[in-house]
């Protein structure tokens, strides 16, 4: 069965409101395991139907979309980020606040939405499972001189490299030239992947 969000999924805004405190405790909760840090300035939240759910809904409450077509513009926008079965889906942040850091720092990133990858197991053994970028949006976000600040990327895992995350440990890692970080994963966001991996 399909894990991707459709009309019904969405609720219209008098609803949403009546809902919304408690779904956004919920995801704020969930994104925390969700979330990882990578280096001084690189985070990772790896998606989810939730997740996602709630970026629609709050951007149909942000921009007051009411009509079926608009919400259908933003499932369109958003379902690819919903991982299927064998899959992890994430966004990718270069979380930089100053116009400087922004200036000096994108230029020397180009290429990081294809440098993100799982390292699962350690010694000789260790699989590491490169990133892929989502086709549709790096269309829009692949510059040859500049990066963007956001990224939306997929991982696939064939069975056996889920049982190894399993097993562990997991590390997420960036590996571009200019910016080589690598973090293990806590139990609790492993769980959440093993549960996005899983049918």
């Amino acid at each position: 069965m399909s894990r991707k969000l459709t009309l019904d999924d969405i609720a219209d805004l008098r609803q949403y409101e009546r809902e919304r405190e408690e779904f956004r405790a919920h995801v704020i909760a969930l994104k925390k395991r969700r979330r990882v840090g990578v280096g001084p300035f690189v985070t990772v939240v790896f998606e989810n139907r939730d997740t996602i759910r709630f970026q629609i809904q709050e951007m149909a409450r942000v921009e007051k979309l009411i009509s079926d077509e608009a919400i259908e513009g933003e499932l369109r926008a958003y379902n690819p980020l919903i991982p299927e079965p064998g899959e992890l889906a994430c966004t990718l942040f270069i979380e930089l606040t100053s116009e400087l850091a922004l200036r000096e720092w994108l230029p020397r990133l180009v290429g990081i939405e294809r440098s993100l990858e799982l390292r699962i197991g350690e010694g000789d053994d260790r699989i590491v499972v490169p990133c892929i970028p989502d086709e549709d949006h790096a269309e829009q976000l692949t510059r040859e001189e500049i990066t963007a600040s956001v990224h939306y990327l997929h991982f696939r895992l064939g069975p056996d490299q889920v049982a190894a995350a399993e097993a562990g440990p997991v590390e997420l890692a960036v590996a571009h030239p200019e910016y080589e970080h690598a973090t293990v994963l806590p139990a609790e966001t492993v769980a959440e992947l093993l549960a996005d991996l899983r049918a």
